[in-house]
């Protein structure tokens, strides 16, 4: 049974020794993905899923690595040789020094909404309680110097999102609007329950948008 889920991107800026002298631009957002940690934990689950996007979908084990030397720094996260895609680096990194065990779960940024109730559904059956942490960022297109150029639907499209993470209705979340929006977080946020949901951060320090959001269950 589902008990608490939550929101946060992955940039491998968040971690400060990737920042460098810059880390303190993100001091804001790590406080907000260590509030949502905290909810999820505030549950007492059984169990912690981490459900984030990559480009092939796929069921890792508890212990599996990821690195962020591709980014530029000497971080390993898990053990074994770093398999983990960015979105599940990045949150075993938020969960580090969490005692409770993992379910590590990759989601194919194109697979279609009714893919990702059957992804939610799974994994809401996997334990007694279970917590949900879900890994992605929104529109990579709202500057000039965004990952994917300037669009000029994209700053009305992230509000959107945010709209729907806070309301609980990703369901409404378009694949297709989400691809020319480069929000590669949207298959992974259709996996969220449709609970009201607590909005601690809404951002885009880098051209990218950003949500931390999260719930107990009502």
């Amino acid at each position: 049974m589902l008990v608490a889920a939550a929101v946060c991107p992955n940039p491998p800026l968040i971690v400060p020794s990737l920042a460098g002298e810059a880390a303190g631009e993100l001091d804001p957002l790590r406080a907000a993905c260590a509030a949502a940690v905290a909810v999820l934990h505030s549950a007492s689950p059984d169990l912690v899923a981490v459900v984030g996007g990559a480009e092939t979908g796929r069921v890792y084990p508890p212990s599996a690595a990821g690195t962020l030397r591709p980014w530029g720094g000497d971080v390993t996260v898990g053990s074994g040789a770093p398999v983990l895609p960015l979105s599940l680096t990045i949150g075993r990194w938020l969960l580090s020094t969490s005692k409770v065990p993992l379910h590590l779960e990759a989601l194919r940024h194109d697979t279609p909404p009714d893919g990702c109730r059957a992804v939610a559904q799974r994994v809401g059956e996997l334990a007694g309680r279970v917590a949900l942490l879900v890994m992605g960022d929104g529109s990579a297109r709202l500057t000039e110097k965004s990952p994917g150029y300037l669009h000029p639907g994209a700053a009305a499209y992230a509000e959107r999102m945010e709209a729907a993470l806070v309301g609980g209705r990703t369901a409404e979340l378009d694949p297709d609007e989400a691809a020319e929006m480069w929000a590669a977080g949207r298959a992974a946020f259709q996996t969220l329950p449709a609970w009201p949901f607590d909005l601690l951060y809404a951002d885009a320090p880098y051209g990218v948008a950003y949500y931390v959001t999260a719930a107990t269950a009502p």
